[in-house]
């Protein structure tokens, strides 16, 4: 009996343990500040428009792909600004190198798609707020996901993908970024 006691209060902490960790996502890129990497190159912009490094940690046990997002909540428009806007990341990738928001550097993961952001791009857009505005926000997110394919195109809006990404959304961890020029 005391065995049987002791099993399971080993496992009642393991488990505990495992929740008490958490989803969280991580980049050796994003310190507090995006640097000049992370910045777009055009429309007044001098920056490099470099994704940065993501990588993301205890997803939930039914998860079964990912999504992610960059978007500006403090940008001029009435409802921010979409960065980047990603889905369909299948379930057993759990980073992402720098540089992988350049549809060109082939480093996304196969059958993932990059929707197009507000700047009407496919993948990464770097941020570029208005010269002399107060520090914006750079929010940085996963999303798991409890579906392999979220059913819509990568020409799909911004905002209506993150409709879908919100109707499937089991648990999300973000980073966030400052930046001002």
């Amino acid at each position: 009996m005391k065995r049987i006691l002791l099993l399971m209060s080993v496992m009642v902490f393991m488990v505990s343990s495992s929740y008490a960790q958490g989803f969280t996502l991580k980049s050796t890129d994003i310190n507090g500040q995006l640097s000049q990497d992370q910045v777009l190159s055009g429309f007044g912009c001098k920056g490099k428009n470099i994704s940065p490094e993501l990588n993301w940690q205890n997803p939930p046990e039914n998860t079964r792909s990912y999504a992610i997002t960059a978007y500006d909540p403090d940008a001029p428009t009435g409802s921010g600004w979409w960065h980047w806007v990603v889905f369909d990341i299948p379930k057993n990738i759990t980073n992402l190198k720098a540089g992988a928001g350049n549809l060109k550097n082939n480093l996304f993961p196969k059958g993932s798609i990059q929707s197009i952001n507000d700047f009407g791009n496919a993948g990464y857009g770097g941020a570029c707020p208005p010269g002399g505005d107060k520090p914006h926000r750079y929010i940085f997110t996963v999303y798991a996901l409890n579906v392999e394919k979220l059913g819509v195109g990568a020409k799909s809006p911004p905002a209506m993908v993150g409709s879908f990404i919100n109707r499937h959304t089991i648990a999300k961890a973000s980073l966030i970024a400052y930046y001002s020029r």
